[in-house]
């Protein structure tokens, strides 16, 4: 089975339900925009609109026929998490995101969703996680920067969110935010080029150093866009370890207890990916629809020198044993 374990969906009832619902989110202002939604969470700087290409169903099949790709795993659109809006009312936003993906999945069983939660309050996330998973959920996608621009996931509010993923066994997909924390990125499109980067792998080493790779082992953490920069700064990190191990986690360990993407659109990159941390670590990716991701996914993984059993399982294999498919 051929499986993109990394794509986006904003499923077109999900757009109708905010319009009429709007009521029920005061913090948060739908904007309209060339027949779309953009979104303005807690007077915040206005999210971009919702593209044709997150909702238009008939074009993803059309995508996935095309690719020869079997099954789809889609988490909701990073933007309109809304982290920045009141802990209740982020609870009931992130719900509202996960009925309609969970009946997106539904109606179309080659989707495989992952739950959105409010990180914005751990407790809440939590709740919002049990939930999921007693629907069908097998985890969630979550934003690098909880409560914001500038938030951590190793923040100790949110270990009730991580306590409950480990006892649970949830996938945390762990995916870049819009606004990468560094404003010198949002020039010559460096935002996706190299912002997503240098989000990606400041949270995830705040994650490594913190200890919840290996404290919370139940969790199956991707790392997503093949890491970002992590099997290259490997050895800073464990330089950077060995100077305080008293205080640090173990890079090493974490690298080995994580699963990646192929997103990285150089195969000189995959394969070394896959030397640092083993190629049955590896599921090819999308980041489908959006141009800076990987619109023919098995291309790379093809063309890398894995073994047939590494590209079978890289192509599927693993993610058909992750997700319990």
């Amino acid at each position: 089975m051929i499986i993109d374990c990394h794509a986006h969906l904003v499923p077109p009832a999900l757009l109708e339900a905010i319009r009429s619902q709007s009521a029920n989110f005061p913090s948060v202002k739908p904007i309209e925009e060339g027949g779309s939604l953009g979104f303005c969470f807690a007077g915040n700087k206005p999210t971009r609109p919702v593209s044709k290409a997150l909702s238009d169903l008939g074009a993803r099949m059309q995508w996935l026929d095309a690719n020869k790709i079997e099954r789809q795993v889609v988490g909701g659109w990073l933007d309109m998490f809304g982290y920045e809006i009141p802990a209740e009312e982020g609870l009931r936003w992130s719900r509202l995101i996960n009925r309609h993906l969970a009946e997106a999945a539904k109606e179309q069983p080659r989707f495989i969703p992952l739950a959105t939660v409010p990180l914005q309050d751990g407790a809440r996330a939590a709740d919002a996680l049990k939930e999921a998973h007693s629907q069908g959920f097998k985890g969630a996608m979550i934003g690098t920067q909880p409560k914001g621009k500038g938030g951590v996931l190793d923040d100790p509010s949110l270990l009730p969110f991580w306590e409950a993923a480990n006892s649970l066994g949830s996938i945390v997909f762990i995916h870049p935010v819009f606004e990468s924390g560094d404003d010198r990125v949002h020039d010559y499109g460096m935002a996706n080029a190299v912002g997503r980067i240098t989000d990606t792998l400041i949270a995830m080493s705040r994650l490594i150093y913190a200890g919840h790779v290996t404290r919370y082992a139940n969790v199956r953490i991707v790392a997503g866009i093949g890491g970002a920069a992590l099997p290259y700064v490997l050895g800073r990190l464990r330089r950077n370890y060995s100077l305080d191990k008293d205080k640090l986690d173990d890079p090493d360990a974490a690298l080995a207890a994580m699963y990646y993407d192929t997103i990285v659109q150089d195969t000189r990159a995959l394969r070394y990916l896959a030397d640092v941390v083993g190629a049955d670590r590896i599921m090819m990716g999308s980041d489908m629809p959006f141009p800076i991701g990987d619109s023919a996914p098995l291309k790379i993984v093809r063309e890398t020198s894995f073994t047939d059993a590494e590209r079978a399982s890289v192509n599927g294999g693993l993610a058909l044993k992750l997700f319990g498919l």
